[in-house]
């Protein structure tokens, strides 16, 4: 299997060679490549991050908390690290990594594929398939885990999706899709190969998500008009035969800013800015089911509590086998049709305020700040903001400016920040901001932390559609009239289909 590291802190290969020319192709790139990088110290970053945490006795579940961000339900938090653990999944052999470590020229493309699900397939990643070739292997006691190893080690494509125990359940929940549609097809498609079986099964399972990843999830955290706006369906003539002229359709992206030359790269504006804005959507706690999990009978489990140990800890860390009361109602997580509003808990509001639980992150997510003080040692925000600078990221007004982005909604002045006076050196940042806490002041100032604002909207929409447009294999070059079907695989209504119809479908059969 290959070795991945799985802490945050960790650069994937090939972030360290950014060069700003538009000849270079890598895995990593630049859109705004003659942006000078912002110049900041690392005292001054170390002294913004301590600003950006919440207080934890806000954090609760009332839909009245002003915290809460009620139009994204706190699954879609799980369902963005999903994403970008598919993007970013780097499935090269150890010997092309030591050959290549820059990934100048054996590097992977990021797709919407889920290849974290799937690894190189059955034939060459066995370990993730039934004996039949065809399914994919879930933990045999419970049917709700991930298969492991004697070690508790999760044996799937991409080990980062064993982070956390929501994350690593809503993996199960897209293993469990595949093997049901397999269940189908092997009902429909009798005379049919294990192997034909098994490549349908992965592109309905592709599109699916695909589907979900652009009309679902990525509508939420822009909105609709944006993402309508970039991507529209083109229509054109063609002959029929008889003189007459049909009409026929294509996608159509329009992309002011995410441009390459042979094939689609990771922008760091957007993997070290922008897409990281889900940090700030993290809740300090969650209630997973009915069970009373937490400390003193509380339902809520804290996400990571820096001196739990053990399989027994009392928080959602993941690397462990999954307890039988721990197994997540989704309810709890997505808004399933037919369920009680008040078991759903919202995801937090878009803005600079992370959860307590991302200030001290434990050693078994991630690598510490060497030369950092104790307090920022192992804080998220921290870690965000240092990585930014080291890789050379402009500052959020620079950004707004090469954008157009009109003065009126570009943040400069201090009242935009509103540091408190013993923080007052901050006030140096107003016009140079990092470009990551940029992106989360100006979602919370302009959108209300409900969606994200003008210039990380924008990056994250274009980077979405771009990567889908730029894969010959996604459903928008392969088959452009295509979209879900009612009756088909959990679609209520032609052309709808969400994460909700998903695990309805799931749930429908859960024995599968």
């Amino acid at each position: 299997m290959t070795q991945i590291n799985t802490q945050h802190g960790a650069l994937p290969r090939g972030l360290e060679h950014l060069p700003h020319s538009r000849s270079y192709a890598g895995r990593f790139g630049r859109m705004f490549r003659n942006l000078p990088a912002l110049e900041i110290t690392d005292d001054l970053l170390a002294t913004l991050s301590e600003t950006m945490f919440h207080d934890p006795e806000n954090d609760q579940n009332p839909a009245e908390d002003p915290l809460n961000n009620l139009n994204i339900p706190s699954g879609y938090t799980y369902l963005g690290q999903f994403i970008d653990h598919d993007l970013t999944f780097d499935p090269t052999s150890k010997l092309q990594r030591q050959n290549d470590p820059d990934a100048l020229q054996n590097f992977r493309t990021p797709r919407f594929d889920l290849d974290l699900l799937y690894g190189s397939g059955p034939a060459d990643s066995p370990f993730l398939y039934k004996n039949d070739g065809s399914g994919l292997l879930l933990l045999s006691e419970s049917g709700h885990d991930l298969p492991r190893n004697s070690e508790s080690r999760a044996l799937i494509g991409d080990p980062r999706n064993d982070e956390n125990q929501i994350l690593s359940q809503l993996h199960v929940i897209f293993i469990k899709f595949h093997n049901k549609i397999i269940e189908q097809l092997k009902e429909q498609l009798r005379r049919s190969s294990k192997a034909n079986v098994f490549e349908q099964a992965r592109e309905i399972v592709r599109w699916h998500y695909q589907w979900i990843v652009i009309t679902d999830f990525l509508k939420k955290i822009v909105g609709c008009k944006l993402v309508e706006s970039i991507l529209s369906l083109d229509e054109y003539k063609v002959a029929s035969g008889d003189g007459i002229l049909q009409q026929a359709i294509n996608y159509k992206a329009d992309l002011k800013f995410y441009e390459w030359r042979n094939d689609p790269y990771m922008p760091v504006e957007f993997s070290a800015a922008a897409y990281r804005f889900g940090h700030s959507m993290v809740r300090s706690d969650y209630a997973l089911n009915n069970h009373k999990l937490g400390e003193n009978g509380a339902a809520e489990l804290p996400v990571f509590y820096q001196n739990a140990k053990g399989d027994d800890a009392k928080d959602l860390r993941g690397r462990r086998k999954l307890a039988d009361d721990r197994v997540i109602n989704w309810e709890r997580f997505f808004n399933l049709p037919g369920q009680s509003t008040p078991n759903l808990q919202a995801s937090r509001k878009i803005d600079t305020r992370l959860a307590e639980g991302l200030m001290k992150l434990p050693t078994t997510v991630a690598i510490p700040i060497s030369n950092a003080t104790e307090s920022h040692k192992s804080s998220l925000a921290y870690m965000n903001l240092l990585r930014g600078k080291a890789l050379g990221l402009p500052s959020g007004q620079a950004v707004a400016r090469a954008m157009g982005i009109p003065k009126a909604l570009i943040l400069s002045s201090t009242n935009d920040f509103g540091f408190k006076s013993e923080n007052s050196k901050l006030n140096a940042i107003k016009d140079q901001t990092p470009l990551w806490y940029y992106i989360l002041k100006e979602a919370e100032l302009i959108c209300d932390g409900k969606q994200l604002g003008p210039i990380g909207g924008r990056i994250v929409a274009e980077v979405f559609i771009g990567l889908l447009v730029g894969d010959k294999t996604s459903f928008l070059n392969v088959d452009p009239g295509w979209k879900p079907q009612k009756g088909e695989f959990g679609c209520d209504e032609e052309g709808n289909y969400s994460m909700s119809n998903l695990i309805n479908f799931v749930n429908s059969n859960p024995s599968l």
